[in-house]
Formats: structure tokens, C-alpha cells, sequence
């Protein structure tokens, strides 16, 4: 099973990196599209992937009224049975016009779960830099 959508996207986001770094709210809106795909195995557990991206995503700050652009990736995977494993990956860029004001953030989470049902490996590493 796949399935595509589409969602509308009309958010406020602090990039702390613009206006010279006083910062600034840009209100991003656009599109993001959203696929995600599930299959079923044989031993009656299930596994399933999605992966999300911007589409035409941008906004102004409302402070200088300076351009900004989304871009990038989120995606996952995860299985529904005892003894599975979970990753999800996360780059969202913020991108302005001019320099020092993008904001880049990232985030890797991988959660490991043993046949006993015992989380055997969580590891999640978040950063947010601007450029």
C-alpha cells in the first residue's frame, strides 16, 4: 500500500540566525508532500515508511521582510512487531536571502527493540546551526 498526499503548510518559525541575529518569526507556507508506503510480512507483523518533503515552501520574516525558503527531508521506517527497529531522519533548511540567515536543523533518532520487547538502542542526536 502507498499512498501520496498532499497538505497544506501555514506555520510560524524563529529563525534565530536573521535580522542580523536578533532574530526574526518567518511565516512559511507552501505544500508538503507525504508519502507512505506499508507492507505486511509473512509473520503477521507490518512495516512502514514515509518520507515528507516541501513543496514550494516559503515565506517572509516579519521583521525585515526578508525572503526565506523551506527545503529538505524527513523520512522514518519503523516495523509493528517484537524485535524491530525505528529510524527516523529529519533535514529542514530555512534559507534567507542574503548571508548568515539560514537556519539548518537535523535530527537522527534510531530506537532498537529486542524479540523480549526490551528498547535495547535509543539514540537520538538533534542539532540546529544557522549559516
Amino acid at each position: 500500500l502507498t499512498e501520496t498526499t498532499k497538505i497544506p503548510v501555514d506555520v510560524p518559525v524563529f529563525v534565530p540566525c536573521a535580522a542580523g541575529g536578533a532574530g526574526e518569526i518567518v511565516q512559511l507556507t507552501g505544500t508538503l508532500e507525504d508519502v507512505f508506503h506499508l507492507t505486511f510480512d509473512a509473520a503477521g507483523g507490518f512495516h512502514s515508511k514515509f518520507h515528507d518533503n516541501p513543496q514550494g515552501l516559503s515565506g517572509r520574516g516579519t521583521t525585515t521582510g526578508t525572503r526565506y525558503h523551506g527545503t529538505g527531508v524527513t523520512q522514518s521506517e519503523f516495523g509493528g512487531a517484537v524485535g524491530s527497529e525505528s529510524t527516523f531522519v529529519n533535514n529542514f533548511r530555512i534559507i534567507g536571502s542574503g548571508p548568515g540567515n539560514n537556519l539548518l536543523v537535523h535530527e537522527l533518532m534510531h530506537v532498537t527493540v529486542a524479540a523480549t520487547g526490551a528498547v535495547t538502542v535509543v539514540h537520538d542526536h538533534f542539532t540546529s546551526d544557522c549559516k
